[in-house]
C-alpha cells in the first residue's frame, strides 16, 4: 500500500512538472541589433554654440562612415569661415541651411597665394563623398579677383544642390571628375572667367548664371568617354553692367561638351557664342549646342559655324533619365 501511494505521488508530480513546462512562456529573444549606419540622424550646427556643433566640419566628421540612409546636418543662419571637406567615406550627407542667404560657408584661398595653393586645393568646400545633397546654402570664395579661386569643388557621384548660391570670380564652381553626376536646381552661380569648369556630367536646371566681367562662362573638360558634359535647362544668363562681351564657353580639353536648352540669354552674350581657346583643332572635337535660346543674346545666325543648333527631336534626348543613366541609373528628386 505504501509503495502504491509513493508511485501515485510520483506520477502526479511528473504530470504537474510537464503541465508547468507547457504553460511557462519562453524567454523572449533579444531584439535584433540595428546598425547605426541604417538609422537616419539629424545634427544641428549653430555659430553660437547652442546646437550640437559650432562648425560644419565638426558635424560632418561626427557622422558615421558609409551611411546608407540620410544624415541631415541642419545649419542655422550665420557666416561659417571654414574650409570644409566632405571625405569619400561620409556618404549620404545632406547639408540643410536655414536660409540660402543666411547660411554662408566662406574662405579665401586662391591659386598662387602665400600658402602656395593651386586651383585644385583652393576650394572653400570640397565634396568627395557620394550621395551628397545641399539645400539653402551659400558657398563662397572670398579671395576676390586674384585668379583661380574655387568656391565649390565636387567629385562625388549623385550630388544634388537645390536653392544654393555659388559666389566667386574665376573658377567659382568645379564639377571636377568624369565619373561624377551632379544636379543643380534653382541655384545662383556667379563669376568672371571659366566660372563653371570641369569634367563631370552636370545639369543646371532653372539656374541664374551671372557674369561679372567680359570673359567665358564655361570651360568643360569632358572626357571622350562621356556622352554628356554640362547641360543647362531653362536657365537665365545675366550680367553686371561691365560685362558686355561674354562667351558661352571654351574647351578646357578638346572634347568639351556643353549644351544650352530653353535658356534666356542677355545681350552680354557675344554673337559668336563659343571660342576655341586659340586651338582650331578643338573645333573638330568639342561639342557645343543650343536649342530654343531666347533673348537678345540668342543669335543663331551669328554663332560660330562649328557649333550646333539642335532640332526638337535632338533636344528630346536631354532628359534627366538619359543624361544620368548608366549601369547605376540615377534620377535626382526635383522640388
Amino acid at each position: 500500500m505504501t509503495l502504491h501511494r509513493f508511485l501515485l505521488a510520483g506520477s502526479l508530480l511528473f504530470a504537474s512538472q510537464s503541465l508547468f513546462a507547457q504553460v511557462t512562456p519562453a524567454t523572449p529573444a533579444a531584439p535584433a541589433k540595428i546598425e547605426t549606419f541604417l538609422v537616419p540622424i539629424r545634427l544641428t550646427v549653430t555659430p553660437d554654440g547652442t546646437g550640437d556643433y559650432r562648425t560644419v566640419q565638426e558635424a560632418v566628421l561626427a557622422v558615421r562612415d558609409f551611411m546608407q540612409v540620410t544624415a541631415t546636418i541642419f545649419i542655422k543662419n550665420g557666416t561659417y569661415k571654414e574650409k570644409l571637406l566632405v571625405p569619400s567615406q561620409k556618404t549620404n550627407i545632406t547639408l540643410l541651411g536655414e536660409s540660402r542667404e543666411g547660411v554662408v560657408i566662406t574662405f579665401g584661398d586662391y591659386s598662387g597665394d602665400a600658402a602656395k595653393h593651386s586651383t585644385y586645393s583652393s576650394s572653400t568646400v570640397r565634396v568627395q563623398a557620394n550621395d551628397f545633397t545641399a539645400e539653402n546654402i551659400t558657398f563662397e570664395n572670398s579671395a576676390g579677383p586674384v585668379g583661380q579661386a574655387v568656391a565649390l569643388h565636387v567629385e562625388g557621384d549623385r550630388a544634388t544642390f537645390r536653392h544654393c548660391r555659388m559666389l566667386g570670380n574665376q573658377d567659382t564652381l568645379f564639377p571636377a571628375v568624369e565619373n561624377s553626376r551632379q544636379y543643380y536646381q534653382d541655384c545662383y552661380i556667379e563669376g568672371t572667367t571659366d566660372f563653371i569648369f570641369g569634367g563631370s556630367t552636370a545639369v543646371f536646371d532653372h539656374c541664374i548664371i551671372f557674369s561679372k566681367s567680359n570673359s567665358y562662362i564655361t570651360a568643360a573638360s569632358t572626357s571622350p568617354r562621356q556622352q554628356f558634359g554640362f547641360v543647362f535647362l531653362n536657365c537665365t544668363l545675366t550680367a553686371a553692367p561691365a560685362a558686355t562681351k561674354v562667351y558661352l564657353g571654351r574647351p578646357w580639353r578638346p572634347h568639351s561638351n556643353t549644351v544650352f536648352l530653353n535658356t534666356d540669354m542677355g545681350d552680354h552674350i557675344t554673337s559668336a557664342g563659343w571660342d576655341n581657346w586659340h586651338a582650331p583643332t578643338n573645333e573638330q572635337t568639342a561639342y557645343y549646342a543650343e536649342f530654343n535660346s531666347r533673348g537678345p543674346g540668342a543669335n543663331a545666325a551669328g554663332r560660330v559655324k562649328w557649333a550646333h543648333q539642335l532640332t526638337a527631336k535632338q533636344a528630346r534626348k536631354y532628359m534627366l533619365e538619359r543624361i544620368f543613366g548608366s549601369s547605376q541609373a540615377w534620377l535626382p528628386a526635383q522640388q
